[in-house]
């Protein structure tokens, strides 16, 4: 598993988004990008996750921060999540897993004794340098997006 580390150059993604989108950490260059990964789409802590980044989408546009989420999910899943939920931020598509594996989010959990490989829940605050400035791993989906927040203002 990779591990992705505060200081650290930020690992480049290329990801297809929902409404047929792309978007590339190099075409963020000089904003701040928060990058966070969710298992699955419409299911309810990531409908929650999304939510409430959602609810924020105006301050973090205020201090010229991209907020991204990233699931393994179809680009068909999330265009579908995006409107039934109306959020207000880019959801990539990484099917084949490689931008998860790259930021180390692509491992093992267990649930109910049984094995198996999936996305753990994770973001990263990377600076206009594309520098990792903050990681959260095993994110507790309540108050979160909150403490992202604070983070940004603070770089």
């Amino acid at each position: 598993m990779t591990d992705i580390t505060e200081g650290q150059a930020a690992p480049a993604f290329d990801l297809a988004t929902d409404g047929d989108g792309r978007v590339t950490l190099a075409g963020l260059k000089g904003r701040s990008v928060v990058l966070y990964f969710y298992p699955k789409a419409d299911t309810p802590g990531c409908t929650n996750e999304g939510l409430d980044f959602s609810a924020l989408a105006a301050q973090f546009a205020a201090v010229d921060a991209a907020v991204i989420g990233v699931s393994r999910d179809a680009v068909k899943k999330l265009d579908r999540f995006k409107a039934k939920h109306d959020l207000k931020l880019v959801l990539g598509s990484d099917e084949d897993s490689v931008v998860c594996e790259a930021w180390g989010t692509w491992i093992m959990k267990k649930l109910y004794g049984r094995e198996y490989m999936g996305v753990e829940r994770a973001t990263f605050l990377i600076d206009g340098a594309g520098v990792v400035r903050r990681v959260w791993r095993n994110v507790k989906v309540k108050g979160h997006a909150e403490q992202v927040l604070e983070a940004v203002r603070a770089l």
